[in-house]
């Protein structure tokens, strides 16, 4: 599955050049809870299709009510009498959830408010660019004019927060995460098909001839090069995730110090703690690597959900990537040595001598 946001523009895209009237909504403000952070952004089409979302469906329903004859034939609704079609003219702006009814009605938590910047019939020729510079993995800026909807693009340097003012909206568009994966195993299966419906394009590097013999995610893209070189190729930046999960250091230990090299948002490896104990050892003694160096090398990887099998190992390694992609700093306690070693300690803990009886 391709990146939501990418999914929205080409869809939208794709009704505007089919000559479809159509409008792209965007979160520019919250207040409180909301079910969609600022930036995300749903298309609708005249017809009443919908791609991509800006809440947990309600004000998707409400949009569709107000601006498509989708709902014309069924009961009455709120917004009864209306036009019920895609307005002409520049973007407007609508808020939801100001009053507790409202909150209520759209389904928004407890206090909730959110704005939303209504732009109808974007130009199909424009989004066609972006979505050409997100493919090509290029980050862009997108400006709408809000006094006639004109858009204009550029490459951004960095990622940066939506703005928007009595002028203008600006949003930072990137192109899909990544995830190279090193091994094309059971395990590697199951983590590239979280990764997928996560938005992340997967890669997958085995030289192994009979693991990707049997290798069935056919979305994810499988190379038989070694590892180290794979990196090297990918050129990971920082929406980029590097995984090695094949246990053999031949393999793993050359991938991993090359990723260590890049912007890759997260690098880290596969196996126990004293594996990767033993990992970070021979990087020291043979690649003239230092504690330092290594600062960013995860491992064990995942957190502590005390999985056992494949599938449970996945998620809880694809938990750990999008909390460190989302920026979000976990409890140590949730790592999977500390976790660990926690719960070794109060296992073998003898507990104190009452009454001559060692209590537990």
């Amino acid at each position: 599955m391709e990146n939501l946001d990418v999914m929205v523009l080409r869809t939208l895209q794709g009704w505007r050049a089919a000559g479809r009237r159509a409008l792209l909504a965007t979160v520019v403000h919250t207040w409180g809870s909301s079910p969609r952070p600022v930036g995300s952004i749903m298309a609708l089409c005249e017809d009443g299709s919908v791609v991509g979302s800006v809440s947990g469906g309600c004000i998707e329903d409400d949009l569709i009510d107000r601006h498509t004859r989708a709902y014309a034939q069924g009961a009455p609704t709120a917004n009864a009498g209306k036009d019920h079609r895609i307005p002409n003219g520049p973007p407007t702006f609508v808020k939801y959830g100001v009053t507790a009814d409202e909150a209520h009605r759209f389904g928004l938590p407890c206090g909730g408010t959110l704005e939303l910047l209504l732009e109808y019939d974007p130009d199909p020729e424009s989004l066609a660019t972006l979505i050409t510079a997100l493919e090509a993995g290029r980050l862009m800026q997108r400006t709408v004019r809000l006094a006639d909807g004109a858009a204009a693009l550029k490459p951004a340097a960095a990622p940066a927060d939506l703005v928007v003012d009595a002028v203008q909206l600006t949003n930072t568009f990137g192109p899909e995460y990544r995830m190279l994966l090193i091994g094309a195993g059971q395990l590697a299966e199951y983590l590239a098909t979280m990764a997928l419906f996560n938005g992340f394009a997967v890669t997958v590097c085995d030289p192994r001839e009979e693991y990707r013999g049997s290798w069935n995610v056919p979305a994810a893209t499988v190379v038989s090069d070694m590892p180290d070189d794979v990196v090297l190729a990918f050129k990971p930046d920082r929406r980029s995730c590097v995984v090695a999960l094949t246990h053999d250091p031949k393999l793993d230990d050359l991938a991993l110090l090359e990723a260590l090299n890049t912007d890759a948002f997260y690098v880290g490896g596969i196996g126990s703690r004293r594996n990767n104990e033993a990992r970070r050892a021979r990087m020291i003694e043979h690649f003239d690597q230092t504690e330092e160096s290594l600062a960013r090398l995860r491992g064990p990887i995942g957190i502590y959900i005390g999985s056992k099998t494949p599938p449970e190992i996945a998620v809880s390694v694809m938990a750990e990537i999008l909390a460190v992609k989302n920026g979000v700093t976990l409890p140590r306690d949730m790592e999977v040595a500390q976790a660990k070693n926690d719960r070794e300690l109060a296992h073998n803990d003898p507990g104190v001598l009452v009454c001559g009886v060692r209590a537990a």
